[in-house]
């Protein structure tokens, strides 16, 4: 006779991944959440909203892509779900909104308890940082469909703005400049042309690369810089100075950018402002290429940008720093013309960006 676990599905591996992460999700809640540890649905205490004049209610969905076949070759699995949270939250802040709260999913071959807590322990990492609650999960067995030790993550979270404070192309004018906030280096985007350089080059993920001064797996692990706290705080001090908000992820710099300009409106962004980090420079080489042939998939060193007042320069950068988080001029917002070669806007439509002069 067939039964669930001759199916593949154990549902006794199951239950012991839910308490070995119970502590870790316990740990990442805002006071605003409401009720145990393992109902069927989160409950998140709204009454706050009445302090809006008119609430939106913001949502967004992500994952880390094949950042997780680097997770699996080193056997590492604790800082992905710094990733996972990272994608969403800073995905709902460049509307201005505040992240509240967030639900996994993970699916996976076989359930591997430990595995799983270990993933789920940087879910909750990220999600404290971010300031979110971990409302809600799931983890999904797939016997037959997915190998034994694969599995793949996915995220939802939900934030709320006032609606008068939407952060935008509607805000942005000409004249306004554009900050840039440094990435923490690849983020979460790219990795499949890495990978494949990685094949193609016959690279050993455990080899200590002197620029990095750790090993290249070290280097492509490290977790996806979370910005919403830094960015709500300067929202908070300087409102309105703000006008939109970019978050560089696939598509590369240019094609993000343009998603939150009119398309009315032009930035050339200036490459001599900054120098990307060296994995850029390593993956470039390894390739046998140039970094500009990376310009459409990797965010080169930059994981947000921010369209703001001129005239508040001085004081965002200022409250940035405060919060931890450094930034630099890179562009000004002109009236486009029909002279300029620009990426086209990912997804949709919206303003032309283009990069120009050469890195440092």
């Amino acid at each position: 006779m067939a039964d669930y676990k001759s199916a593949g599905v154990d549902v006794a591996a199951g239950e012991r991944a839910v308490e070995l992460m119970k502590a870790a999700v316990q740990s990442a809640q805002r006071l605003e959440t409401v009720g145990a540890f393992g109902g069927f649905a989160g409950l998140f205490d709204a009454s706050a909203l009445k302090n809006y004049r008119k609430p939106l209610l913001v949502t967004g969905t992500d994952g880390v892509g094949t950042k997780i076949q680097i997770a699996r070759e080193l056997n590492k699995h604790d800082s992905i779900g710094i990733d996972l949270v990272a994608m969403v939250v800073d995905d709902i802040v460049t509307t201005g909104a505040e992240p509240l709260f967030i639900t996994d999913y993970i699916a996976t071959g076989k359930v591997n308890p430990e595995l799983i807590s270990q993933i789920v322990s940087g879910i909750a990492a990220g999600a404290k940082k971010a300031n979110v609650s971990l409302l809600g999960g799931e983890t999904a067995e797939h016997p037959g469909v997915m190998a034994d030790d694969d599995y793949d993550l996915a995220c939802a979270g939900t934030g709320v703005v006032e609606a008068d404070d939407v952060l935008g192309e509607k805000k942005v004018k000409v004249g306004d400049v554009v900050l840039a906030l440094r990435s923490s280096g690849l983020h979460s985007n790219g990795y499949s042309l890495v990978r494949k350089i990685i094949a193609e080059r016959n690279l050993n993920l455990k080899t200590i690369v002197p620029d990095f001064g750790k090993t290249l797996g070290e280097e492509l692990l490290t977790p996806t810089e979370i910005y919403c706290t830094h960015l709500l705080k300067v929202i908070k001090l300087e409102p309105n100075a703000i006008h939109a908000i970019s978050h560089i992820t696939g598509g590369g710099i240019s094609a993000n950018l343009a998603r939150v300009i009119p398309e009315s409106m032009h930035i050339d962004l200036d490459k001599s402002s900054w120098q990307p980090q060296e994995v850029f420079r390593y993956l470039a080489a390894k390739n046998k290429t140039e970094l500009i042939e990376f310009e459409h998939t990797f965010n080169l060193g930059i994981g947000m940008l921010l369209v703001v007042s001129a005239d508040k320069v001085s004081e965002i950068k200022q409250g940035l720093t405060k919060a931890g988080q450094d930034a630099w001029l890179i562009g000004e917002v002109v009236n486009r013309t029909d002279q300029e070669s620009d990426a086209k806007p990912k997804g949709g439509n919206g303003g032309s960006v283009r990069l120009i002069n050469k890195f440092n």
